[in-house]
């Protein structure tokens, strides 16, 4: 969570060497334009761990936009200031620094992406290891009723607006990488993981709505580990720790009425490879509202371990849907 202080030009402590900026770049008349956006502008993103954020950034600057980028302390990727216009780093707890960084580079619209461990946020004495700032306190102390993740970020989120920085959700410029319905691998799931996929897709909805998690294991139609505060892969390698049998299946999905904004539901091959290792056999994502990043090398490594990937949807009835021909076109 909050990181060590980078950043020394804004007259905050800082123990570190000075952040990395480049020399923006003006957009250019030509510049290939976003079917979102009316002309290239410059977009800010918070970047946390993984490799979404470095995507997203080389997916924005395809599309013609300047990129300003504030790394998350001890999580962001330092490779990321190569794909800035501008790189700064900031502490995840420093919100208020955020937003004046953002204001200076004249960023008014601003992305979320990445991945940051909240269990730090249970760390002994970590008030000296974050070293939140007084926007972020009030956060934390007046505007939150409890500390979930939606209505943590929720109220962060709220913070920007209120500072004229509009957040926007990553997806919409990564529309490509939403996996898709149906199956996705050469093997398909067995007819016992099918019906392992629809009982877990149940209980992860359920979960989504507690807002623990996003993420089930389950064989036979047995629950073998939740999703809760350590993240899908750390819940991953539980079950393989409780299932020697092995052969159970993942299913994750977006909670329902997802904020679009932060949060969302994402795999690659990381996920892939915890799985293997685990001694999984099957993953279940929801399809459309699921990032599914380097898709290309996750499926290889999952056709290599002989890992079913499918993409399902609610339909009708609260049945599931896994081909592409669903009129609803459900993914609540």
């Amino acid at each position: 969570m909050v990181m060590s202080e980078t950043e020394t030009e804004t007259g905050e402590a800082g123990d570190a060497a000075p952040a990395t900026e480049s020399k923006a770049t003006p957009p250019q008349d030509d510049a290939p334009i976003h079917a979102l956006a009316t002309r290239p502008k410059r977009i800010g993103i918070i970047a946390g761990a993984g490799r979404f954020p470095i995507l997203l950034a080389e997916a924005l600057k395809a599309d013609g936009h300047e990129v300003v980028i504030l790394g998350v302390s001890g999580a962001g990727d330092p490779g990321l200031a190569r794909l800035a216009d501008r790189f700064h780093w900031c502490g995840v707890a420093q919100i208020g620094k955020a937003a004046r960084l953002f204001r200076r580079e004249n960023v008014t619209v601003a992305l979320m992406a990445g991945k940051v461990e909240k269990k730090a946020m249970y760390s002994r004495f970590r008030l000296l290891k974050f070293r939140p700032d007084w926007s972020f306190l009030k956060v934390w102390y007046r505007r939150v009723r409890d500390r979930k993740d939606d209505t943590l970020l929720g109220a962060i989120s709220q913070f920007f607006e209120d500072e004229g920085i509009h957040i926007e959700a990553s997806a919409l410029y990564l529309k490509d990488a939403l996996a898709p319905i149906g199956p996705i691998t050469r093997r398909r799931p067995s007819e016992s993981e099918e019906r392992d996929v629809a009982f877990g897709f149940r209980l992860a909805k359920e979960l989504g709505r507690l807002d623990c998690g996003q993420s089930v294991c389950v064989k036979e139609q047995a629950v073998i580990a939740l999703e809760a505060i350590e993240g899908t892969d750390l819940c991953i390698k539980r079950a393989g720790e409780l299932c020697p049998k092995k052969g159970f299946t993942v299913v994750k999905v977006a909670k329902p009425n997802q904020d679009m904004r932060f949060d969302v539901p994402t795999i690659g091959t990381t996920t892939i490879r915890t799985i293997a290792e685990a001694g999984g056999r099957c993953l279940a994502v929801e399809a459309g509202v699921t990032l599914f990043l380097d898709a290309e090398d996750a499926i290889a490594a999952a056709d290599e371990a002989g890992i079913a990937i499918v993409g399902v949807r609610r339909g009708p009835d609260d049945g599931l849907v896994t081909t592409g021909d669903d009129p609803a076109g459900t993914t609540a």
